[in-house]
């Protein structure tokens, strides 16, 4: 049998209804109703009548003054009757605060939820900041970007949008600079309106007036590179007015605009250690400890690869059939070896499980290569009951080496990681490959980031988003002095554009400066540990 519904669940239902159908009318005459009957009204009752009177449709429409009437009519009755708001509410009561002009009201409310034990979220803080910033009320408009930095609530493309926006208005120019900065972290391309609001202030005075006349050609190229290039955060780089244009670029990262070589971005420094750190410390949670860190030892002693071989994958390359298995014949792994060593004139390391070493001690032609290879430091074969993925891994962060293989790095020990950077550091770092007649292709990182890029003089070349997949055809602005620039001397200061190796061509790895990360004298290397002998 059927239970009857209450009054209170009826009205709930009902209210649902008026949701579903945009009746803001039909539910105010329902809430009167259950005001009269003195019903038990929950905050999901309020909730449902507030969500209706916020709507944007509520806000829009003829009557928005009836939505604002009712809905803090509402909001007030549920405070008389001591019923304890939920982030839903706080929401959309700020909102209503937004539609009547009133970020004020809606700010004070974000700031008592921690009082009510709410927690706001970026919805909640939405109708204040882009009410302080729509009124040019550029000081409230930091403070609340603050507020939600201290409540580790992140901050996307259109708030920041509104935020570069107000101060390209009011003229902050350290504040712009800031928010692009922000930008940059958020998107990789940013949307029409926003690169609207970027052009403006560049073809403004403002930005004509501000910068530095003298800087450290040193510090700025040095802070880049720990930045992983293509950035480096210090301000703006000399005065003048600047030239904006809409441009494409090359598929090797020329602009088509300036001239200027745009450049493949790597996680920073910091990033980057605290990868390889994460790394090993879960390595060491799941493999034998000694033998990770008798690992991380010799890696320190070897710090000057520039390539690392999945040995594995390689092995296993096309060998997803019924009676395949790890092939030293199909893998090709001293084509690869070679190919790697003939593009950089420097030896990678392969890392193998040690029970795929048996594939080379019974192949008599393979014993002196094998031989060859462990002596000189290419070969490394981790323990037995160990997980290679993990040594793979560890050394291509932590030596910012590409890394040859076709794994996606998509198993548990990668989720795992939990890293957001993680997906950017696979673009920068990993090479894929084929085989065509035993030779290997490989198909290297991109040439350039689509990323927003800040050169070592200045300029700026800024994505716009794009639905089309031919990057060739995506739209930059590009962003430059139309003055030069003068060095601290006063002299013309000239810094070479960024170029891969090679002329431009499939570069290993190359930095910001188109300089290898990994300089230093080779060291004497150690055998490779093999447990052969």
């Amino acid at each position: 049998m059927k239970k009857k519904r209450t009054q209170e669940s009826q009205l709930q239902y009902e209210l649902g209804t008026c949701s579903k159908q945009n009746d803001l009318t039909k539910a105010i005459s329902l809430y009167n109703s259950a005001l009269s009957q003195n019903l038990l009204l929950s905050h999901h009752h309020f909730n449902s009548i507030l969500h209706l009177c916020s709507s944007p449709d509520s806000l829009s429409s003829p009557n928005k003054s009836f939505a604002l009437e009712n809905g803090f009519r509402v909001y007030e009755q549920m405070q008389s009757n001591n019923i304890p708001p939920t982030e839903a509410t706080i929401t959309q009561v700020a909102r209503l605060a937004a539609a009547r002009n009133d970020p004020n009201f809606a700010f004070e409310l974000i700031k008592s939820a921690k009082d009510k034990g709410v927690l706001p979220r970026l919805r909640t803080y939405g109708p204040a900041l882009l009410g302080y910033c729509d009124n040019l009320r550029a000081e409230e408009a930091y403070c609340v970007e603050e507020h939600m930095r201290g409540n580790g609530v992140r901050l996307e493309e259109g708030e920041l949008s509104a935020l570069l926006r107000v101060s390209v208005e009011v003229g902050r120019a350290e504040k712009v600079y800031e928010y692009l900065g922000k930008l940059r972290g958020v998107v990789r391309g940013v949307s029409e309106e926003t690169a609207g609001v970027v052009e403006k202030w560049f073809q403004g005075a403002k930005a004509a007036e501000v910068g530095i006349e003298e800087w450290d050609v040193g510090e700025v190229k040095e802070v880049r590179e720990k930045c992983g290039g293509g950035w480096h955060g210090i301000g703006w780089l000399g005065k003048g007015p600047w030239e904006v244009k809409r441009v494409n670029v090359g598929g090797n990262g020329g602009c088509c605009g300036c001239g200027e070589r745009l450049v493949c971005v790597d996680i920073d420094c910091g990033e980057t250690e605290r990868f390889a750190q994460s790394i090993a410390g879960l390595a060491m949670e799941r493999e034998v400890k000694c033998d990770f860190k008798s690992f991380m030892e010799w890696i320190d002693n070897h710090s000057d690869y520039v390539a690392i071989v999945d040995g594995a994958n390689i092995g296993l390359y096309q060998q997803n059939f019924a009676d395949g298995g790890f092939s030293v014949a199909q893998s090709s792994f001293e084509a690869v070896v070679m190919e790697l060593y003939t593009r950089n004139k420097k030896w990678p390391l392969i890392v193998l499980h040690k029970k795929r070493l048996r594939a080379f001690q019974g192949n008599p032609s393979s014993q002196k290569l094998l031989e060859e290879w462990l002596a000189q430091g290419t070969l490394y074969a981790t323990p037995s009951g160990s997980n290679d993925d993990w040594y793979w891994l560890y050394v291509a962060v932590k030596m910012k080496c590409l890394l040859v293989t076709n794994d996606e790095m998509r198993d548990h020990i990668f989720e795992l990681l939990g890293s957001s950077f993680f997906l950017q550091w696979k673009e920068r770092h990993q090479v894929h490959y084929t085989f065509a007649k035993g030779v290997p292709n490989l198909k290297m990182p991109p040439k350039y980031s689509i990323l927003m890029q800040e050169s070592e003089r200045g300029s700026w070349h800024i994505p716009i988003a794009s639905e089309n997949t031919d990057e060739l055809s995506r739209s930059w602005l590009c962003i430059t002095k139309l003055s030069s620039f003068s060095s601290n001397s006063g002299e013309q200061m000239h810094i070479p554009l960024n170029k891969c190796n090679n002329g431009g061509q499939d570069c290993l790895y190359s930095s910001g400066n188109g300089v290898s990360s990994l300089t230093g004298k080779r060291k004497e290397r150690e055998p490779s540990p093999s447990g052969l002998h």
